[in-house]
């Protein structure tokens, strides 16, 4: 073989070897949760780290059930630091055998068990209200072969949820874990004073304090403090109007997420006039999506920063 096939043979391979990091590699900006390491071999397809944020824990009366429904559990709504990561588990190993692994490996840290068994019916679950990715489509209808285990620490200040189902039609099984750090979330982190400094030197201020339900544009009462606070400089400053505009991260659909921010935007301001009494005259909503990020969208952090609801003086 001369000289020149075997450096074109070469760079094939090493192209290659970087495609197959590229597409089975984890995603960018991912990383095992120190409380909780991967199963060998397993890859993240999916990571989401929320500073704070609500999850759902699944209870049952008794900790070991033999099949999980959402009506033989109950649906505990717990506060704090919220890390989500999905895994693809490599080929040949069943969802079973990693289920185990994990059970072990919290029973070994001492945890206490709250609920534990076969998840029937609890796809739609884990992926419209807990936020996982694409697990109806991915996994198997079996429902022998889905597994799902809660636990809380022995200092009753995190709580772990771990769900393993087999994959579908030759795909490999997917195991999603959440690992919430209970904390209260951080209030009084903008003031009426701040708000009027802001507007005077930037012209907008953004009001990371309004939270809405995930993919949705219902506001959570967290938000309520800052709120307050947007109301209350309102109605100091009766001659001020604004613009609520609402922001999203890149991910996703464009479209979607224009349409999303539009709607979260007017709904802050259907709240501030029907629940604080600001005059909707004196109010305009618009969303801008993913159109003016103030971090990099390559990073959780920064998809959090661009996640926002703002006003701007009109």
């Amino acid at each position: 073989m001369g000289n020149r096939k075997k450096m074109k043979l070469i760079l094939s391979i090493v192209g290659f070897i970087l495609l197959v990091g590229l597409v089975f590699g984890d995603v960018p900006e991912s990383k095992d949760h120190p409380l909780l390491s991967r199963y060998p071999g397993s890859t993240i397809t999916y990571y989401s780290q929320e500073e704070f944020n609500e999850f759902y824990i699944l209870i049952c009366n008794r900790p070991q059930t033999e099949q999980l429904t959402l009506e033989n559990v109950e649906k505990l709504k717990v506060e704090g630091k919220v890390t989500k990561i999905q895994y693809s588990i490599p080929k040949g190993r069943s969802a079973y055998e990693v289920f185990k692994n994990y059970e072990l490996a919290i029973k070994g840290a001492g945890f206490d068990i709250l609920c534990e068994g076969k998840a029937k019916g609890l796809r739609g679950f884990l992926e419209k209200t807990c936020g996982f990715r694409n697990i109806i489509s991915h996994t198997s209808e079996n429902p022998n072969e889905h597994f799902y285990l809660s636990a809380r620490n022995p200092d009753r200040d995190k709580f772990v949820a771990v769900y393993v189902g087999e994959g579908y039609a030759g795909r490999p099984a997917i195991a999603a874990v959440a690992i919430v750090e209970l904390k209260q979330m951080e209030t009084g982190l903008i003031t009426v004073k701040d708000i009027k400094e802001r507007l005077e030197t930037s012209g907008h201020v953004a009001l990371y304090g309004i939270y809405f339900d995930f993919n949705s544009a219902n506001i959570k009462p967290e938000s309520e403090s800052v709120l307050k606070e947007v109301a209350k400089f309102l109605k100091e400053n009766p001659e001020i109007k604004i613009y609520v505009v609402g922001h999203t991260d890149n991910i996703g659909d464009f479209d979607y997420n224009i349409e999303l921010s539009r709607k979260r935007a007017e709904a802050v301001v259907k709240e501030l006039v029907e629940k604080y009494g600001i005059e909707k005259s004196r109010l305009k909503a618009f969303g801008v999506g993913p159109l003016c990020p103030v971090a990099s969208n390559k990073t959780e952090e920064g998809r959090a920063k661009n996640r926002r609801v703002e006003i701007v003086e009109q």
